[in-house]
């Protein structure tokens, strides 16, 4: 793990990056609405997403998954439509764990070596790589084609009549048919059939998954009998422990820097106490970042599961997407980094990503520059990482109706699409921004800014962290719930950050506690030269305890101003 830069994800959907057809049918096929390919990662594009920043790439579904186009012609079996969301299908439903999805390559029987092209073009691009690992759960028709010798397939020595076995790769309901609560045949001429039926992914231990269950996918057994008190049986190992070391040493080896581990938390963490250990002893400098939702588990996972990061889902961004929609004071902020208790630093911050709804859709703020006061606290706040969604830095509104995911407001994940700010930002590989509406630029210039930002200046990369709103509560010219304000320190130099969660400008006057001089090692001063990074404009400050500092911000603003103390 390089320690010396604060890492900015960048999230890309693979298949809907390079897609550049400009009219997509609903529900339409590879054929309909064309798909985007790892080629279409170029030297030139790669060099645009650095710009922004960005240290590591996060190439969402690169693992095979199960799919409704069919490629039997290079011997891939084909799924049944009936449990696979969408004509593209879940990237999260994951056929065959050693091989790459032939959608994204633009020659199926070299994928593989189309993507470790791809990780070597970031590379030379001096960009980091991510791809999902997903424990928890595979398609119900799970098949490796490409496993190495000396591996066995995944339930391949199961005793199906067993519910639970610590042998087992999968969890059963013996002598049970599959009867899922949703269509079970679709575009096939015969219904899906499963005998036994397996559980399904999101822990539902009987034959009859409805509609809103991952109803696509089984889960995978741990050694845990979670129909008898959830007790775990991890002596000996469990095989399904075993398989999971070789598949992630398996794309280490293809030169990733870091796995996104889907809903880590419904796998046990004596796993991760396990696996991850083994995995960075062959590959030091490799990231683990855990994908969980519950807070009592976050020290756990962290400390006993040893992942370097977790998501910030149900804390800052819950927090700071209910202040945007003025559904909460901007003191949560404060709550949301307290009730961390210390562990700040691991959490992964982020405002978008594949999972949940886009700023500028409906669904949310409707405006993507209602945001940007977040997005300076979620970047600038601390050294942790920071992860945007591609599309997020234009503003893309989601408001598509594609297909198996509607008109939810999200980028889809289930159907072939193309995202039309990203496709008229790439221009067919131009990159010249002729497409691009002038909001939409400005929008970007502000991302790049902030985002540029976070490793330029060591106070936001390395820096001390000291949140001002305790001393401003009730401020005479400081609205608590709409603005928010901290200060971040290294060696000689000292950011002021205020941000503007308010429809209005608004002229405000900010209380710097005794406390943060002594904490921080400030001198105190009357008047202090100060750069707003944001804009290259030059203001006087003033910074005593004993007298406000004034501050003007736009509507929807913020400014980081830089002092130089010496």
């Amino acid at each position: 793990m390089n320690n010396e830069k604060k890492i900015i994800i960048y999230q890309v959907f693979t298949r809907l990056f390079g897609n550049n057809s400009s009219h997509c049918v609903h529900n339409g096929s590879i054929r309909d609405n064309g798909c985007g390919k790892m080629a279409d990662f170029t030297t030139k594009a790669l060099g645009e997403i650095k710009k922004l920043g960005v240290t590591h790439i996060w190439y969402t579904g690169i693992i095979e998954h199960a799919t409704q186009t069919d490629y039997r012609r290079y011997n891939i079996r084909p799924d049944h439509p009936a449990i696979v969301k969408g004509k593209a299908g879940s990237p999260y439903a994951i056929k065959d764990y050693y091989d790459v999805d032939p959608d994204i390559a633009k020659d199926v029987p070299g994928r593989m070596k189309e993507f470790e092209n791809l990780v070597q073009r970031t590379h030379r691009s001096d960009m980091k790589v991510i791809i999902d690992f997903v424990p928890n759960h595979v398609a119900r028709q799970y098949y490796s084609d490409a496993q190495p010798d000396g591996t066995t397939q995944l339930g391949a020595n199961d005793d199906p009549n067993y519910a639970f076995s610590p042998y087992n790769n999968f969890y059963y309901i013996p002598q049970s048919e599959l009867h899922g609560q949703f269509d079970m045949t679709g575009t096939a001429s015969e219904p899906y059939r499963e005998f036994p039926a397996k559980a399904t992914g999101n822990n539902r231990f009987d034959a009859y998954p409805c509609i809103n269950d991952w109803y696509e996918t089984v889960k995978l057994n741990y050694g845990v009998d979670y129909q008898n008190g959830g007790t775990g049986h991890f002596d000996p190992v469990p095989d399904t422990w075993n398989k999971m070391l070789q598949i992630l040493l398996f794309w280490a080896g293809k030169h990733v820097d870091g796995f996104r581990c889907d809903m880590a938390e419904m796998v046990p963490v004596e796993f991760w106490e396990w696996v991850i250990p083994q995995v960075k002893a062959a590959y030091p400098d490799i990231v683990f970042i855990a994908e969980v939702y519950n807070p009592a588990e976050y020290r756990n996972y962290l400390f006993r599961g040893k992942f370097d990061y977790l998501y910030d889902k149900v804390g800052l961004y819950d927090t700071l997407r209910n202040i945007v929609c003025h559904n909460a004071p901007a003191t949560d902020i404060t709550r949301a980094w307290q009730s961390l208790g210390g562990i700040e630093k691991s959490m992964l911050n982020f405002l978008e990503n594949h999972d949940e709804q886009r700023i500028a859709s409906d669904f949310f703020a409707g405006n993507p520059r209602k945001a940007i006061p977040a997005l300076i606290v979620a970047a600038c706040m601390n050294t942790n990482p920071m992860m945007i969604y591609f599309g997020q830095e234009f503003g893309e509104p989601g408001m598509d109706s594609e297909g198996f995911s509607g008109r939810d407001g999200r980028t889809t994940i289930f159907d072939y699409w193309s995202v039309d700010t990203v496709r008229r930002w790439r221009n067919g590989g131009k990159f010249d921004g002729k497409l691009l509406t002038d909001d939409e630029k400005r929008l970007y210039d502000i991302y790049q800014r902030i985002l540029t930002l976070c490793n330029r200046e060591k106070a936001i990369a390395e820096g001390l962290f000291f949140d001002l709103m305790y001393a401003n509560i009730d401020g005479w010219r400081f609205n608590e719930r709409k603005q928010y304000c901290f200060l971040r320190k290294h060696e000689d130099e000292l950011l002021l950050v205020v941000v503007n969660f308010d429809h209005m400008p608004v002229d405000i006057a900010i209380n710097i506690p005794t406390h943060a001089f002594d904490y921080l090692q400030m001198p105190q001063m009357d008047a202090y030269r100060a750069i707003d990074l944001l804009t290259g404009k030059e203001e006087n400050i003033c910074l005593l305890p004993s007298k406000a500092t004034d501050v003007a911000l736009d509507a929807y603003g913020g400014k980081i101003l830089k002092i130089k103390l010496k």
